[in-house]
């Protein structure tokens, strides 16, 4: 049995129609997110949900970089960008003391050739118990705090140079100190 001409052509058409769809989605996504801004404003009076059940109130005049932020129901990041400082919260399942969850950290930053001072008690608006402090990496100074919720740490990194942190600090404290965790939705 022989199949017909005009269907092998029909065939092949439809064929080089999928074929061009498939390209221009390939092409063309990427192309379209190039061109969507990575920075978005976010309302700094409604708490930001972080992930794993973690929010914050950013700070005024923050953008999110939305290419770094990805909030999830057990877990989450969220990068907030305060000028040229970078406000990072990361949340992640934890079942570890406040040590282990400082030492996680520690190794975070000293895998970039860093140093974590040893901190101090911290403790959030919303009665989170932590740590915090300083660190420093070759090419940014930092400060950091370390929280603990029953089931996550909340692990806050910011960067910038001395003076940008000094600059910024007012703010971003007050901004940690909404840090809110209402348990995995």
């Amino acid at each position: 049995m022989r199949v017909a001409r005009g269907r092998l052509l029909q065939n092949a058409a439809a064929s080089l129609c999928i074929l061009f769809v498939l390209i221009a989605i390939a092409a063309g996504l990427p192309a379209i997110d190039r061109l969507l801004p990575a920075e978005r404003a976010v309302p700094s009076h409604l708490p930001y949900e972080v992930g794993g059940g973690v929010s914050v109130v950013p700070p005024p005049g923050a953008v999110l970089d939305v290419t770094r932020t990805r909030p999830t129901a057990r877990q989450g990041t969220a990068l907030f960008i305060l000028g040229p400082v970078r406000y990072v919260i990361v949340v992640a399942p934890f079942d570890g003391d406040l040590d282990g969850a400082v030492d996680r950290l520690r190794r975070k930053v000293t895998n970039a050739d860093g140093q974590l001072d040893a901190g101090l008690p911290a403790l959030t608006g919303t009665g989170l118990t932590g740590r915090e402090g300083a660190y420093t990496t070759p090419e940014r100074a930092g400060r950091y705090a370390v929280f603990l919720a029953p089931d996550v740490s909340i692990e806050v990194t910011i960067s910038g140079t001395e003076s940008e942190l000094e600059a910024s600090e007012p703010v971003i404290a007050a901004s940690i100190a909404t840090i809110t965790y209402q348990g995995r939705l």
